[in-house]
């Protein structure tokens, strides 16, 4: 993602809470991966920001995992391939997630120096505290069968069974 992107989800997950008719929403992406975390141009960019710009930038994207994680309708994250890294925080800030049986996760950031503390209160939540120090620490990628057994996803299905499994749970919750 990118600043763009986290200002249209900031708002889209806005303007999704505030409405009165909707009952669900479905968090997907398109492209091969679900995500992998942050554009690199970005970060490069970022790398010559003064320190206030560093904190605006942090404190809008801790505002777009906020709006996903409040929003007063269920999330759902439809994970149909790898999430790396920031990836990881977004299907951590849903309520539920649904991914593909061969999707794989990665919190990459100790790779690059980093300490991912703005998706870190999501994670820990959504995958435990020991499993999230495991993976913050060593950047180990784990499959999605990994992922089911530490919770943090709620279901894997095979690619072709995904999007119909999501509409299926959005239907459930619509109708409560």
């Amino acid at each position: 993602f990118n600043e763009t992107m986290i200002a249209e989800l900031t708002t889209a997950f806005d303007r999704i809470d505030a409405h009165p008719s909707l009952r669900a929403a479905v968090l997907a992406a398109r492209g091969p991966a679900f995500c992998a975390g942050a554009d690199l141009n970005w970060m490069k960019r970022m790398a010559g920001f003064s320190d206030d710009e560093n904190r605006a930038d942090a404190r809008r994207l801790a505002r777009m995992l906020e709006a996903i994680h409040r929003c007063a309708k269920p999330v759902i994250a439809r994970v149909h391939g790898d999430a790396y890294a920031g990836g990881v925080g977004l299907v951590a800030a849903c309520d539920i997630a649904i991914a593909a049986e061969d999707v794989k996760f990665c919190l990459s950031e100790a790779r690059l120096g980093l300490i991912p503390a703005t998706i870190a209160p999501y994670v820990v939540r959504a995958l435990g505290e020991r499993a999230a120090r495991r993976y913050f620490a060593t950047a180990e990628a784990f499959d999605c069968a990994k992922a089911a057994q530490l919770g943090f996803v709620h279901e894997r299905v095979p690619a072709d069974a995904l999007d119909a499994t999501v509409a299926r749970l959005a239907e459930a919750l619509c109708a409560n």
